[in-house]
């Protein structure tokens, strides 16, 4: 699994997108009723799941701004080699690979992107 897919899947993306799947339908010997409206998938809360940990968390992470810290949170890999990984994953910018920092600040705000993308409830101010 890719590492932003454990990502969606410690947020729970998982749980949500099994959620939303109706059941098997069952054989009829009727004809079948009109389809209804397609279910809404739900939201995922990324701010309220994200707090909930860091309120378990023993060390104090500022994940709202440092990827280090949100991966911390999420129990993954916070290494150099990962998050060089999880950016040539997401498709970072080559001139931002060689710059530690500036790769850090991409990597944040498109991880943050992508769950909005993906469906997450993601505040704008978080976003920018």
């Amino acid at each position: 699994m890719s590492l932003f897919g454990k990502i969606l899947d410690l947020l729970g993306f998982g749980e949500q997108a099994q959620a939303s799947e109706a059941p098997p339908a069952a054989p009829q010997a009727a004809p079948a009723p009109a389809p209804s409206a397609p279910t809404a998938i739900g939201v995922v809360d990324v701010v309220a799941k994200l707090e909930g940990l860091a309120a378990k968390h023993p060390e104090k992470l500022n994940w709202k701004v440092s990827i280090v810290d949100l991966l911390k949170l999420l129990g993954l890999d916070s290494s150099l080699g990962a998050r060089k990984e999880l950016a040539t994953e997401l498709g970072c910018p080559a001139e931002k690979m060689g710059d530690s920092a500036q790769m850090n600040i991409w990597l944040h705000k498109t991880v943050l992107q992508k769950l909005a993308d993906n469906g997450g409830n993601v505040p704008a101010d978080l976003l920018d």
